[in-house]
């Protein structure tokens, strides 16, 4: 069973193991929060769902690879297109995570999610990341990044 994977699939509120994977419109609403693990992969489901965007048929909206994701993936060793074009042919997140476990340090991975968990506005030039996020100056008590995506996502689909 995939650990950790709290909240919703999607947006819909779908089975992990038996949820399609069909090209989605992160216009309509977010892809999956950062802080949501697949198999204690955070980030993982987030970026799998951004990729489902970038299929033909999908709508990408103001998201992008670049930034979270591809930190994440730069970390794990695995590139944009080849976990794109295992998203395009998987049936569900199992198959992707079965994919990547066949390919990657599994520990590494749980290293890289403490760290993505930990990272704060410490981390990052604050003006600068208020420019692309600018949530933060409206609420001050976000610190981890994590937090501000969550963040950023409820106000841009008026989930707060």
């Amino acid at each position: 069973m995939l650990s950790g994977m709290t909240l919703w699939l999607g947006g819909f509120g779908l089975d992990p193991e038996v949820a399609r994977m069909e090209p989605l419109d992160l216009s309509k609403h977010p892809p999956r929060s950062p802080k949501v693990e697949l198999e204690g992969l955070v980030m993982l489901a987030r970026t799998i769902d951004k990729l489902r965007a970038s299929l033909p048929g999908g709508n990408m909206g103001v998201y992008k690879i670049e930034g979270f994701s591809q930190r994440m993936l730069d970390a794990i060793g695995v590139s944009e297109q080849e976990l794109r074009d295992v998203v395009a042919k998987a049936k569900t997140d199992r198959d992707v995570v079965d994919w990547l476990r066949s390919r990657i340090d599994w520990e590494k991975a749980v290293e890289v999610s403490h760290r993505i968990r930990g990272r704060s506005l410490d981390d990052v030039d604050r003006d600068d990341f208020a420019q692309r996020y600018p949530v933060i100056t409206k609420k001050p008590e976000l610190h981890y990044l994590v937090d501000v995506l969550d963040a950023d996502d409820d106000e841009m689909f008026s989930r707060t």
